[in-house]
């Protein structure tokens, strides 16, 4: 009789008024966070941003055919020169469209010299962003009218852009053409990542190239959300069998 009292004595006993182990305790408390970052970063994503297919190589090589991008939805006032933007417009067909605002209404938008450099109010405009040769083609200037945009592809020897429409409205678009502005690239995977703010407009006056919106932090709060989730089960999983272990050697 007294050997059976001596090895149930040594067994866990389970607090007896029905109280958690402080263990137990945590790993909810991590599982709660966790899936309230995932699942608070994924909505806000989805809530706040659209996918989109690059369908031509216009905007080479700042996004190539056949990339899939994340765009934040916005109206055409909350942007400025340099944003990448996606809009559809009835005048140029009704097909969405993505391309690169260079000139706001007010502005005088032309080009330049022998290389067709870009200009906007007479001020040359610095555009790394460009492809190889991109400075080519036909010269034009434009005085963008007010509520509308000049939008240029960074391939420019091979985008239709403001430059093929300009006898209508001198190839501009209504701001409430604007769908969203492009953020980030999300496929292919080895293409992955934020579409960097230009600096190009920096130096004019008016709206500039936007910050970025929310999708890092909310892509930030997914991923870490879904890998505090990962690992609080893991760790949950081998303290587990590790009590089962002592408690078979127990017996």
């Amino acid at each position: 009789m007294s050997s059976v009292v001596e090895q149930t004595a040594d067994r866990p006993v389970a607090p007896a008024d029905g109280r958690r182990r402080p263990g137990t305790v945590l790993q909810g408390i991590a599982l709660a966070l966790g899936l309230l970052l995932m699942v608070g970063g994924f909505a806000l994503i989805a809530i706040d941003y659209r996918p989109y297919n690059i369908p031509t190589p216009s905007m080479h090589p700042t996004l190539q055919a056949g990339d899939t991008v994340l765009a934040r939805k916005v109206g055409g006032g909350a942007i400025g020169r340099g944003d990448v933007v996606v809009f559809r417009d009835q005048a140029w067909g009704g097909e969405l469209m993505v391309k690169r605002v260079v000139a706001v209404g007010g502005d005088t938008v032309a080009t330049s010299g022998d290389n067709r450099r870009l200009t906007v109010d007479g001020q040359p405009v610095d555009e790394p962003y460009l492809a190889a040769q991109g400075r080519q083609g036909e010269s034009f200037s434009v005085t963008v009218p007010q509520g509308r945009l000049f939008v240029l592809g960074d391939n420019r020897v091979g985008s239709l852009d403001s430059r093929s429409h300009l006898e209508v409205d001198g190839g501009t678009v209504p701001v409430a053409a604007i769908e969203a502005r492009v953020e980030a690239t999300v496929m292919p995977f080895g293409r992955m990542g934020l579409l960097g703010r230009t600096a190009a407009f920096d130096g004019f006056a008016g709206p500039r190239a936007s910050q970025p919106g929310p999708l890092e932090p909310a892509a930030y709060a997914t991923v870490a959300g879904a890998a505090l989730i990962l690992v609080t089960s893991a760790v949950g999983g081998v303290a587990g069998l590790a009590r089962r272990f002592r408690r078979g050697r127990s017996s």
